[in-house]
């Protein structure tokens, strides 16, 4: 992948702090969360390689949580950004805790990682993943009538919202636009399935936060996570689902600030 096609932008000043989204989402899903922290902070919000305006890698090239680690870490050097706070949401947590196990990160806050699930989560993912390569073969007009009856929507809002009965909540739906023959979501699927986070020491404050209505990764991963890495400050988020930026913007940015005022503490003291 190469990390010059990596689109993203950048606001506001001081030491950089990385957003990484999740699987099928792109870096705007971050603009509630960023207004307080670009006054602190040098945000600098990512899309994933295949994902909004960064295109995939080759259909021969890797394509799984290694490979994304591998290119963001070049896409850091690449501008500069010498061991930033990152933050990630589900795929993106992943990404950022690798990164965080390579010494690459100043801090790591992650909301819904990928990689904790146990047996049974996993053949659930595995399930979704094949539903996607079928649901890919079907015509566009038929997917995005499906996409548009009461039932879809409804399961889009159960999944995707804390709280699927909120005003906020009435326009979500599931994009059809990922569903495609040899999408990015179609390709990741299978290494999301099968990613798993193998322990190994972080030398950088860490915040794994779960949503506690999260329908997607349930909240029991977090059990794994605390077990995985110990020194991690767990924090659940009441009401918030898989994607806490869209349900509680401002708790989301408490949290990412919190690790990263505490990784800024550690490094301001006196040897």
């Amino acid at each position: 992948m190469d990390p010059t096609r990596i689109a993203f932008e950048r606001r506001g000043s001081g030491r950089p702090l990385v957003l990484l989204h999740g699987l099928g989402d792109r870096r705007q899903c971050w603009r509630a969360v960023t207004a307080g922290l670009t006054r602190e902070y040098q945000v600098v919000c990512v899309d994933l390689p295949g994902f909004g305006a960064s295109p995939a890698p080759a259909p021969d090239e890797p394509y799984d949580v290694r490979a994304l680690t591998d290119a963001l870490q070049e896409f850091c050097e690449l501008h500069g950004l010498e061991r930033p706070h990152l933050a990630g949401n589900s795929l993106g947590g992943s990404v950022a805790l690798e990164l965080g196990v390579r010494g690459a990160a100043g801090s790591v806050t992650v909301f819904s990682p990928v990689g904790f699930s146990d047996a049974l989560a996993r053949l659930g993912i595995r399930a979704v993943g094949a539903a996607a390569r079928l649901a890919a073969r079907a015509p566009g007009p038929l997917k995005e009538r499906i996409a548009d009856s009461a039932p879809a929507r409804a399961l889009a809002r159960a999944v995707l919202r804390g709280n699927p009965a909120s005003p906020e909540s009435r326009s979500v739906r599931f994009s059809v636009d990922v569903l495609e023959p040899g999408s990015a979501f179609v390709r990741m699927m299978p290494g999301v399935a099968e990613y798993a986070f193998v322990p190994r020491p972080l030398d950088c404050p860490v915040t794994i936060a779960w949503g506690d209505r999260d329908r997607t990764l349930l909240p029991s991963s977090a059990v794994s996570a605390r077990r995985l890495v110990p020194h991690a400050r767990m924090v659940s988020l009441i009401g918030s689902g898989h994607i806490p930026m869209a349900d509680d913007p401002r708790t989301v940015a408490e949290h990412i600030r919190w690790t990263c005022r505490a990784a800024d503490r550690v490094g301001a003291a006196p040897a």
